[in-house]
């Protein structure tokens, strides 16, 4: 198979189409299970820690325990999920493809509701840890799966960057249904959870949602004919993590797997700690106030008697509305981002160089706009730069996500390939990665809240993953022209 980007392949089936539709609600699923945390943190470590509602340490938490949960929440799940996701890997090339993703989906379908019940902070890591593992395996099957049902290159690449494009649609839809949650809990529109109307609890539980369709109809989708076809012919190999570094692979994977986690360390490092910094922002603040003196003035009109509770709920839901509310700034660039990515990618025929148009304004930008953060969360009015900023942000990292579910599928041979994403992916990165988010919250601690700090840490950490991958960019190897995916 050659790799010519110009030639127009049929038009899709309706069973192409099915499984098209069914990809990109998978990936969408996938990000919004992963981007609820930076949403939630804060008043489920709060909630679940045993601080008093109403007190300054309410919303947000303070001190070294915050930060150790915090930090806890971030990495540890994401370790699981990068050890047992590489695990998944090895399964998706034994077992299949199909079957492994409707296994996954199950794993955190039922993971996601369950956390919306936790009474301790040790059950929420628990069944994060689930979450992780589920969405890490669903990632390396679903890309899998896809590049070998769609083995012509110029659909191949479409394919895979258009479907991918909905994972912002999922970080999109996830801001929105937080902030769903917020006006739902200050209402008291849905049923209580442990006795209280937390918007935290309702983001979490919202994740059984887009797995429905998922769970009905991706059984019943057909199995990647590639690797099928050598099953059943007995040609296909057993696969082996030491394959990944034979001396045919052994640059592919170690740079591959550094890249991308310079990819996700620009992503947890600085923007997914937004929501952190801006809680204490001015702005917010103001209107956390406000919020709570509305729900003072609801309380004494309805003759219920003003609790800690009450303030704490309100000022916890009403942050988690604001915060939601510039995620989803972040979300609209990155859906713009990879909708840009998926149409150039079959013009551009160099990964590498795709690769830069995205890597390099985010190598300079980001860091430069969390630096400006770190001085501007006193200024009234920079609330509106900052959602600005997040667009612009999620434009050129998220697009960045795209890049690696079109890349890694052309440089792994078929009985490696779901083994090498799965190193990739999750090794590079959900490990060393997302390991930025808990380097972020180590450096910015502090005995009072300082997002300042927190935001200029996130400059920093940024800055050097964004280096780092610039460098490693210049070892990416370059997929062979010869090498389809069906090889």
């Amino acid at each position: 198979m050659t790799d010519d980007l110009s030639s127009e392949p049929a038009r899709l089936t309706t069973t192409q189409w099915l499984i098209c539709i069914m990809a990109a609600i998978g990936f969408a699923f996938d990000i919004y299970e992963l981007l609820m945390l930076p949403l939630i943190v804060k008043p489920a470590v709060a909630a679940l820690s045993g601080a008093t509602p109403g007190d300054p340490a309410w919303i947000p938490p303070t001190g070294a325990e915050y930060v150790k949960w915090a930090r806890t929440l971030f990495f540890v799940p994401a370790i699981a999920g990068g050890v047992f996701g590489l695990l998944g890997g090895y399964l998706t090339d034994l077992l299949g493809r199909r079957r492994v993703l409707t296994w996954s989906i199950l794993l955190y379908a039922f993971s996601a509701t369950a956390a919306g019940f936790s009474t301790n902070l040790w059950q929420l890591l628990f069944f994060r840890c689930l979450v992780f593992i589920g969405v890490c395996v669903e990632f390396v099957a679903a890309v899998a799966w896809l590049a070998e049902l769609f083995p012509e290159p110029k659909r191949r690449e479409k394919v895979l960057g258009y479907t991918q494009a909905f994972s912002s649609f999922g970080g999109l839809l996830v801001a929105v249904m937080a902030g769903l949650a917020a006006v739902f809990a200050q209402r008291q529109a849905l049923p209580a959870i442990h006795g209280g109307h937390e918007a935290w609890r309702y983001t979490l539980i919202s994740g059984l949602i887009p797995a429905i369709p998922l769970l009905v109809i991706r059984p019943f989708l057909p199995e990647s004919p590639a690797w099928e076809a050598k099953r059943a012919a007995g040609t296909l190999r057993r696969p082996s993590l030491m394959q990944l570094f034979s001396p045919e692979l052994r640059l592919t994977t170690i740079v591959t797997t550094l890249a991308f986690a310079s990819t996700f360390g620009l992503a947890f490092g600085a923007i997914q700690q937004t929501p952190q910094i801006i809680s204490r922002h001015v702005d917010v603040q103001k209107s956390a106030a406000a919020a709570v003196t509305k729900a003072e003035e609801e309380a004494a009109a309805g003759g219920t008697e003003i609790t800690d509770r009450i303030r704490g709920q309100a000022r916890a839901n009403e942050i988690d509305k604001v915060a939601a509310n510039v995620q989803t700034f972040q979300e609209v660039g990155g859906l713009v981002g990879r909708l840009v990515f998926a149409y150039i990618a079959v013009m551009i025929l160099s990964r590498r160089n795709l690769f830069r148009v995205f890597q390099i304004p985010a190598l300079i930008f980001v860091p430069l706009f969390y630096w400006w953060m770190s001085n501007n969360i006193e200024t009234e009015g920079s609330l509106s730069l900052i959602r600005a900023g997040m667009f612009v942000a999620g434009v050129f990292v998220i697009a960045q996500m795209s890049f690696w579910g079109n890349y890694i599928p052309l440089v792994f041979p078929v009985h490696l390939r779901g083994t090498g994403e799965s190193f990739a992916a999750n090794i590079g990165g959900r490990v060393l990665g997302t390991m930025a988010a808990f380097i972020t919250i180590t450096l910015a601690a502090s005995d009072k809240p300082d997002p300042g700090k927190m935001a200029f840490m996130g400059a920093c950490v940024a800055a050097v993953y964004g280096l780092l991958g610039f460098v490693l960019t210049q070892f990416l190897p370059e997929p062979k022209p010869e090498a389809g995916v069906e090889e």
